[in-house]
């Protein structure tokens, strides 16, 4: 019974796992009420995230506050084209929904077959974003690399991501309880249970010999090409060091 009561204990621990994802997602829902900063809060809530799921995690709200602050610049970029992208797709959907015919159907397959692309992308790059400097455009393509070298794992995490969405949106019994989950823990936890196999992934590419100068938390990434597997996971990468960080920084936004 007293090792039942131990701070220590699986229970504690899990509990204050659970309370510290409530209050990560509750700073992510205020920092995305002004919508514009939508990608510097999903930027802030991976780098979280990823930090909990290595076991490293500290202050919750200094350490989103750390990432959205660095990141906010190329975060809000990023956002808007993923944002604009999305409406765009929407609205073809749209336009094509009661057509007919061969053509119709054949737009039909591209646009989902460049939807599930549009996700790939959507799933890895802010966890990029958090991890590497890189440009909008290097990150972009880097997630895109990334997800199709590691095409089961990325599988995975876009079924963690999206049975939630459709859970929730089943009825309306599903979407009142399924609101109260989301605000409560839904977006973190979502993202904590993707971050288990995104540590998995963003590993290959991390460079090989860390030294004490380096910074643990961003790297410079070149271009990502990986002709097959073995490739993608040799990571071509450079850590950046705490005396660089102002300039790699300025470096990742032009």
């Amino acid at each position: 019974m007293r090792d039942f009561f131990n701070m220590d204990s699986p229970l504690f621990r899990t509990l204050g796992k659970l309370a510290d994802l409530m209050i990560l997602n509750i700073v992510f829902i205020l920092f995305s009420i002004p919508i514009v900063t939508i990608g510097a809060s999903i930027t802030g809530l991976n780098y979280v995230a990823l930090k909990m799921a290595e076991n490293e995690e500290g202050y919750i709200v200094k350490g989103f506050w750390k990432s959205f602050k660095q990141n906010f610049k190329q975060a809000t970029c990023i956002w808007l084209i993923v944002l604009a992208v999305g409406i765009i797709l929407v609205l073809d959907l749209l336009i094509l929904k009661d057509a007919t015919g061969t053509t119709a159907t054949v737009m039909r397959i591209l646009i989902l077959a460049v939807i599930v692309v549009y996700l790939m992308i959507t799933l890895y790059v802010f966890p990029v974003l958090c991890r590497f400097y890189n440009t909008v455009k290097g990150t972009l393509k880097n997630s895109l690399l990334i997800s199709i070298a590691n095409f089961p794992y990325t599988i995975l995490m876009l079924v963690i991501s999206i049975v939630p969405v459709i859970v929730t949106l089943y009825n309306g019994y599903t979407l009142w309880y399924g609101l109260l989950v989301w605000i409560l823990a839904g977006f973190s936890g979502i993202t904590f249970a993707n971050a288990h196999f995104m540590k998995k992934v963003l590993a290959k590419y991390m460079p090989k010999d860390e030294t004490e100068d380096e910074d643990p938390d961003h790297w410079e990434t070149e271009d990502l090409v990986p002709e097959d597997t073995e490739a993608a996971e040799a990571p071509a990468l450079d850590m950046n060091t705490e005396e660089t960080d102002d300039a790699n920084v300025s470096d990742s936004e032009e």
